[in-house]
């Protein structure tokens, strides 16, 4: 029997997100439980289970589009938890975000850049190789 896309996008959510995941789901329960069921099923159930792009890629585009898009740090906070879960590097992390530079400017980098660093030191990382 196929997989519901609410399954397929609870069980990738979790693979992906972890712990963060869930709590941005838990915290949707009493306020707009619809939202999360949205972001499970659309999101995590039809996007992330996409064929052609691996989980380091999507996190790597996620990353970007949260970046520039700017006011995402919340976000950010979550994505790039999941970036380190799915085995992006801190450098790899860092250099995706100062790749916006030239496309959104430094106030959204600088402030996506002390969102990783703040998520580096909670975690006890260190960025190698700068």
């Amino acid at each position: 029997m196929d997989k519901t896309r609410y399954e397929k996008g609870w069980a990738r959510l979790g693979e992906i997100d972890g712990h963060g995941g869930e709590q941005v789901i838990q915290s949707l329960q009493n306020i707009a439980p619809d939202l999360g069921r949205y972001i499970i099923e659309f999101a995590f159930g039809d996007i992330y289970t996409r064929p052609g792009l691996d989980a380091r890629q999507r996190q790597l585009i996620t990353l970007a589009s949260l970046t520039t898009q700017g006011g995402c740090e919340p976000q950010l906070d979550v994505h790039i938890n999941a970036s380190l879960n799915v085995g992006l590097t801190p450098l790899e992390i860092v250099e995706a975000i100062m790749h916006c530079v030239p496309y959104t400017g430094f106030p959204r980098v600088l402030n996506a850049i002390f969102v990783a660093k703040r998520i580096f030191e909670e975690r006890g990382l260190q960025v190698e190789g700068l």
